[in-house]
């Protein structure tokens, strides 16, 4: 009997043999996960090098980090005033080596002086390329609320128009948890502005259990910033399994929401250890995380 077959059974013996139809909410869709990995982990190295060793680790998507070493400066992914164009290019250059581009980072806070100027220039670069999200986050202090939700307003007729969702994550203080996150997102009130989920800021820059906290915001919530993080023996970022995080319990109540979720892999690396100076070593730790991932959603949607 399958797990359809199951249910139709149980609808009929809870109603005394009258056969009531199937409703949505009695069959759960699986979210559509798709595990990426950030370029940031390889910013000590060229992008074309970041490329290669996310697809030679057996990743299918790609979220473009900030920067990388190029002749030996820092050099951005992607310049905020860069045309639309040069982001078009960049999106083929991935998915010509197999790569699907699911996320860019917008590289300034929404309550910059020029914060509005250049998420408007951001969600037109991800939107000729077909990159699904921009990823934002800052502070918001006093006033500062309030022009957060004033400029994601504006903001999100022009995620719309162009195809784009963009999305704010935790990064400490005010904006800390994925709760007030998504108080700011639902007093926007727009279906292209919503919340990215970083367990990993959680923990470590408010000490607070993300577990709870993702229970708060889940509806909100349409992708991940992949990152774990230990309090001991020392307080440290890492990557995923490495950490405190119960992956299972992180991922438990967004796993059957039919939708098409990032998981973008930002922190890959082990805690206490040097980071690899090779960019094998970076390999092999992406690697490691896009295994652990899949393990765990093969795992979540097997229940």
């Amino acid at each position: 009997m399958n797990r359809l077959t199951f249910i139709g059974a149980a609808a009929v013996a809870l109603t005394g043999g009258l056969r009531l139809p199937l409703r949505a909410a009695d069959v759960k869709t699986p979210t559509r996960f798709q595990v990426a990995c950030m370029t940031l982990p390889y910013a000590r190295f060229t992008l074309s090098r970041a490329l290669e060793g996310i697809k030679g680790a057996g990743y299918g998507f790609v979220a473009w980090g900030t920067t990388h070493k190029e002749d030996g400066k820092d050099v951005p992914v992607l310049a905020k005033d860069a045309p639309p164009e040069r982001a078009k290019e960049l999106a083929k250059r991935c998915r010509d080596m197999g790569l699907e581009p699911v996320m860019m980072f917008s590289g300034i806070y929404p309550e910059a002086k020029d914060g509005l100027e250049v998420h408007t220039h951001r969600i037109k670069q991800a939107g000729a390329a077909g990159v699904p999200q921009v990823l934002t986050f800052g502070h918001t202090k006093g006033g500062n609320h309030e022009l957060w939700v004033e400029r994601l307003k504006r903001l999100g007729p022009v995620a719309k128009d162009n195809n784009v969702l963009l999305v704010v994550k935790q990064h400490g203080g005010e904006t800390g948890t994925g709760e007030a996150c998504a108080a700011i997102t639902k007093e926007v009130d727009h279906p292209n502005v919503r919340v990215n989920y970083d367990a990993g800021n959680v923990l470590d820059y408010l000490d607070k259990d993300p577990i709870p906290d993702i229970k708060l915001c889940a509806s909100e919530v349409r992708s991940f910033c992949i990152k774990d993080h230990r309090n001991w023996p020392r307080d440290e970022d890492c990557g995923p399994g490495f950490g405190e995080i119960d992956h299972y319990k992180l991922l438990h109540p967004v796993a059957f929401t039919g939708l098409t979720m990032p998981l973008a892999c930002e922190n890959i690396f082990a805690p206490l250890v040097p980071r690899p100076d090779k960019p094998a070593g970076v390999d092999a730790l992406a690697k490691r995380a896009r295994e652990f991932l899949e393990v765990v959603i093969a795992g979540l949607h097997a229940k």
